[in-house]
This record gives structure tokens, sequence and C-alpha cells, in this order.
């Protein structure tokens, strides 16, 4: 090698290591991008900051009445009354020490030391939420809460949240940790339509807050978390539960000792009797129980019900609610202890028409609708006859006799002796004449025939939860169900075997006008075919005739109507159907007092009237007669096919397939019906005759 290729080669290696290696090279190149973008990102926070501290903060949407209207949009009322509770702010001096410590404690324990966000807080919520694999804990700071109540609606989007972040810094920005405070303390929902501290010592007890003790300031600083549940007047239980929760945290952060705990906990607290609601009001449980979807089932917070400014759009209809409570006034007294119930649900769509819970709302606000402690009694019937009629065990013209009977039943060990009312009985008897004098020994011979547990099965299908036990008592409606249940297990007969889950929310929308809320399209469930509860239908049109349970009303009614009474010892019900409402009518007294004769014929005008004044703008509707049924004339006395020498002749609906196939052969030469048997056909209403012409 020559000496020029000499220094060359040692020029080149010398050159090669003083060269970075790439590794080095590709780690500097991401720290100074990484500083970059760190840089940008100070920048962008700086930015934002400074953008925040001179933008205002926008005027609170809280202070509005929220309103509930009809679906045609007609206001119904409001969730508190216009004028509301008044806020009456107080500064810190006008606020007993106890009540902010107790909230302090309960709601934001770093309050003064975060800057809005609760960092450690955040992690441990999460944390616990991963554990149970759900919503366990949350973790807003109390300037995070004020910036949602004040300035925010409360749908769960991520535009939502990020707005509540923005505002929360800004009242960290332009308010002292004590001005936050107040502000909270002012204008945080205490329940009942008390915002803020000072109406909501007034409320609850009757003076104002400054003078509030420990075991009062404990109760207090426990209801915003959920006035529903942790309000003295709604459950006293909750309440002092929640209670004693505050009052250990307050040990926990050094407030109090466990001592004075306990013995704030043992107080006898005395509470202010809140005032009774206004006489006159519209659909005033319907608005309760619109109260209760919104808030339990769709999750929206009470407050934004009770001052956010939103309109919940519902199914009423305002026509049929004053038909219903026309109707229950004019049957129950004023000054009677009397009750009654009554829901309408349209069951094409699920619609909730009208609720009417109670009598006297002003003195009483349970909602005698949702009540499932009430037994239906023979109201529960036609729930047994469809699945007899379903399972193709039985038609219209299955027979039992109607005498006294002991059933034997759990393989012989146990027995059943049911009577019918009154003692009386009618030998042998076909479904349409069980249906139509309310057959107790009937209706137990069926459920044995078909089997209790099928009997369960259909009543879930058709919207029943209430407990029911697959036992021969089952068929006389010893079980209680509400009336709510009740009317939506008669929808799925109307609306030929289909199930449409009732609705009483449409859509809900926050002040400025968008929309929060959309309800889904309802679930519809095909619970049986239509040609079976078609034949049922037509059975229960035999309730409302001459010598049927309901036969009572049925001049008042003038359009198809299908349905079934049903009595016990302290219940009377009517429930009942047309192609447009299922309606359930509920008639009896809270505590358990016995019903008079007089009493328990009430139901049945309350639903003729209703019915009739609620559709009176709709023209009468035979029940649609669906594919797969044969109309035959048979004879009563044999339940087979009539002939000419037949004298009585009844057109009977029949599932194709289970009509009979025999002709009468009693009647065989006879022109006349003999002497001393039952000649004179029922007395049918008239839309009866044009069903039997429509049908050939």
């Amino acid at each position: 090698m020559s000496r020029h290729q000499a220094r060359k080669s040692q020029s080149r290696a010398a050159h090669a290591k003083s060269k970075p290696s790439r590794p080095i090279r590709l780690l500097k190149r991401l720290g100074a991008a990484a500083l970059f973008l760190f840089l940008l990102l100070l920048i962008g926070i700086g930015g934002l900051l400074i953008y925040l501290r001179a933008d205002s903060l926008p005027v609170s949407s809280m202070g509005l009445a929220s309103k509930l209207v009809d679906r045609e949009g007609q206001i119904i009322g409001y969730f508190q009354p216009q004028t509301g509770i008044s806020r009456r702010p107080v500064g810190p001096s006008d606020i007993a020490s106890d009540l902010v410590h107790a909230t302090l404690s309960v709601e934001d324990r770093n309050f003064y030391h975060h800057i809005g966000f609760d960092i450690k807080g955040m992690a441990r919520a999460l944390l616990v939420n991963i554990e149970h694999l759900e919503t366990k804990q949350g973790a807003s700071t109390l300037t995070q809460q004020l910036a949602r109540n004040l300035y925010l609606s409360h749908e769960r989007t991520w535009t939502r949240k990020a707005k509540e972040a923005m505002y929360t810094i800004q009242l960290e920005m332009n308010f002292s940790k004590d001005e936050i405070l107040n502000q909270y303390l002012n204008n945080i929902y205490y329940g009942h339509g008390a915002y803020g501290i000072e109406p909501a010592a007034e409320l609850y007890y009757g003076k104002p807050a400054k003078l509030l003790t420990l075991a009062e300031s404990a109760m207090l600083a426990g209801i915003p978390k959920g006035p529903k549940y942790y309000s003295p007047f709604r459950d006293m239980k909750n309440a002092k539960d929640r209670q004693r929760t505050v009052l250990l945290a307050m040990v926990d952060c050094g407030y109090i000792t466990k001592q004075q705990a306990d013995a704030a906990y043992h107080e006898m607290l005395k509470f202010k009797p809140l005032e009774t609601p206004q006489e006159g009001e519209i659909a005033p449980y319907f608005r309760d129980y619109i109260r209760n979807v919104v808030t339990d089932k769709l999750g929206f917070e009470e407050s934004l019900l009770a001052e956010g400014g939103i309109t919940v759009y519902t199914t009423l209809d305002l026509h049929a609610q004053q038909a219903a409570e026309q109707a229950i006034a004019k049957q129950i007294p004023a000054d009677s202890d009397l009750q009654a119930a009554l829901v309408s649900i349209d069951p094409r769509s699920g619609y909730v028409k009208a609720m009417v819970g109670g009598t006297r709302y002003k003195t009483n606000q349970y909602n005698r609708v949702f009540a499932n402690t009430r037994q239906p009694g023979s109201a529960f019937k036609p729930i047994m006859y469809l699945a007899a009629l379903e399972t193709n065990q039985m038609t219209s013209m299955s027979r039992f006799k109607s005498e006294p009977t002991l059933f034997h039943y759990d393989e012989n060990r146990k027995t059943y002796e049911p009577s019918n009312y009154g003692g009386k009985y009618f030998g042998e008897i076909d479904m349409r004449r069980a249906i139509a004098v309310s057959d107790n020994i009937y209706a137990v011979n069926t459920i044995m025939k078909i089997d209790p547990l099928n009997v369960v099965e259909m009543a879930r299908k058709m919207g029943i939860d209430s407990a029911l036990k697959p036992l021969p008592s089952l068929a006389l409606g010893t079980f209680p169900v509400s009336p709510f249940e009740m009317a939506s297990a008669y929808a799925v007969i109307s609306n030929q075997g289909e199930r449409v889950e009732p609705i009483a929310v449409l859509r809900i929308t926050d002040a400025k006008g968008n929309s929060i809320y959309e309800a889904p399209a309802p679930q519809r469930t095909q619970v049986t075919d239509a040609a079976h509860t078609y034949v049922l239908t037509n059975l229960l049109e035999s309730v409302f005739d001459s010598g049927g349970t309901g036969n009572r009303v049925s001049s008042l009614m003038k359009r198809p109507v299908a349905g079934k009474t049903g009595t016990t010892d302290t219940d009377a019900w009517l429930v009942g159907y047309t192609p447009e409402l299922s309606t359930a009518v509920w008639v009896g007294y809270d505590r358990g007092k016995m019903i008079h004769a007089v009493d328990a014929h009430k139901a049945a005008p309350i639903f003729a009237q209703f019915t009739e004044e609620a559709l009176r703008n709709v023209p009468p509707k035979i029940f649609p007669i669906p594919e797969g049924i044969v109309n035959v004339y048979i004879d009563p006395q044999t339940g087979q096919l009539a002939t000419t020498a037949c004298p009585d002749k009844r057109l009977e609906a029949f599932v194709a397939g289970t009509e009979p196939t025999e002709s009468c052969s009693a009647h065989h030469g006879e022109e006349t019906k003999q002497e001393g048997t039952e000649s004179s056909p029922q007395h049918r209403s008239w839309w009866q005759d044009v069903k039997r012409w429509w049908t050939g």
C-alpha cells in the first residue's frame, strides 16, 4: 500500500469514529420533535387559559320552568309551579359552619387543594369502576357540579363534557374558593323545588340556614346526591342512612368526633310539613310518573326537571285524560275514602293515553296505577283462556260442569275447593257462557287441564312481571298485579297477539329547543297468533251481553267492546278494550277495607263512561278479523254444528281446524223448541248483528 493510500484509509477511519451512530441520531431527532410538541402544547394551553380568562361565563340556564306537554304539543303543566320556590342567596356568614363542613366532607374533601379537578379522586374512581365493571363512583368536584348545574344541559355527550371542563376552569380562574363554595351552596338542588341552602332550611326545618344544628346539617348535606332517594319526606330510612354516611365522613375529615356523630345521628329531628299540592292540576299522577321515567329510566337529574327549562313531550291524550278524571269524579263521592285508578294504553303504539292514580291527589299522591298489591280476581281469567286457546287444548265449545267441585293437585297431596259468587252454578256450560257469567268452577277446570305453568308463561309474555305461582287458584286471580300490568296485558289481545312495550315519553328538548332525548321505536313482540286472540275477543264481547257481568253498562257503550270484570272481597275491576284503547279500572280502599256491592259496581260505569267520551270523535270499529278464522253456526245445547232443525243457533268463531265437524242430531225432526228449555236467544248489540252480517 502506498503512503497516500494509507493516509486516506486513516482519514476515513477517523471520520467514521467521530460521526454519531444512526440510533443516536434518531433519538436526538425524536427528542427535538418531542420538545417542539411540548412547547406547542404549552403555547396551546397558555393560549386557551388566556382565552378562558378573557371570555365571560354564559348566562345560567337554571331558573326556567320545565314543561310537560301532551301528544299534540299542548302544555299539560309544569314540574314545578311557574313561580317556584324563589332563590334566596345568602353569604357565608349566614350559613351554619356544620353545613359547610358536612358538604365538603361528603362531596369534595379536597376542594381547597385542587384546581377544579380532583386527579387523585378521578384515578381512585376509575379503579373502583374497573373493578366492578360499572359506574360505582364519581369524582366530580364542587366546581364541576356548579358548572354543570348553572350552564349546561344534562345530555351525555363528549361536547358537553368538554364544555363542563372549560366552565370549571373559568370558575376557578374568576372566583376564589370561598366564592365558588358559596355559589354552590346557593344553587344546589335540595329537592321539592328548593334551590340553595336558605330555601332548603326553610322547607325542611322552617328556620334560616345559619341556625342549622349538626344533625340537621348532616341530613341536608346528604340530599343533593339524590333528592328523590334521600329526602326525609320520601324515605326516612334512606335519609337516615345517608345522614350517617355524612357524619362519618365529617369524622374522617376531623371536623367532629365520633361521639358528636353518634349524638347527632340519634337526635330526633323536627320537620316542617310539606305544603299540599294545588287543586285543579291536570294529570298530576301522570306528571309524577313522567318525573320517575325521566330520572330513573332515562337518567336525567331531578334538578333539570325542577328548573332546567326543558320540555318533555309525552303520549298523553288530553281529551282522554279529562274523560278519565271526569268519569272517576262522577262515580266516587268527594267525601268518600273509596279510591279508584284508571290507566289507558293504545294497543297499536303502546302510548299511555290517560292515567289517574287516585281520587284526591292533594291529600294522597300515591299512584295506585302501579300498585301491585291488588288481586285482579276474575279479570285475570282471559289471560288463562288465551293460554288454553293457544295450546289448542280447548275451544269456545269446550264444556265443563259448573257445580261444587273439590280439585286435587300436587300429585293429589293437596286440594282446592273454589265456589261461585253467590253460590250460583249453571250445570254443563261452554267457554262463552263461563266467561259471560264469570264461572269459577269452569276456570279452575281449565287451568287444571292446560297446566298452570302455561298460564304463568303466557302472563309473562303479555307484560305481567308481578309474582305468580302455578297453582289452581291462579285461575281466579288470587295473585296481586297492578292496573298498569293488566292494561298492558289486555292490549296484547286487542292488538291481535302483538305486545307493544308501553311508552310515555317521546322526546325531551332543552331550554333552547335542542333535542336531548328521542325515544327509540317501541319494542314489538308477537306473543301469540292473531287468530287465537280474535276468538278470545269474540268471547269477551259476551261479558257485555244480556246475562254477562258487564251487561249493566251495555246501554252506555255505542261501539264494539270486549273485557272482563273482576271482584274480590276488597277490589273491583273492569279491564276492557276497543281496537283503539286498552283500559284498566280498579276501585277499592287503601287499607284493605271490605268493598260493598254498591262500590264494587262502580268500576264498570267508570270504564264505560271513559271509553265512550275518550273515543267520542272516533268512529266505531269492529275488531279486525284475521286470516285463519272460521265462523260457523253451532247449537249451544250440544256444541255441534247447527242444522235447520235446531231452534237456537249461535254464530261462533274458531281457529281453522278446531271447529266442530259433527252436525247436531239432538233436534232431528223438531220444528220448535220444547217448553221448559231455553228458547230465547241471547240479546246481542247492534254491532254484533253487523259483524254477523259482515262475516256472512
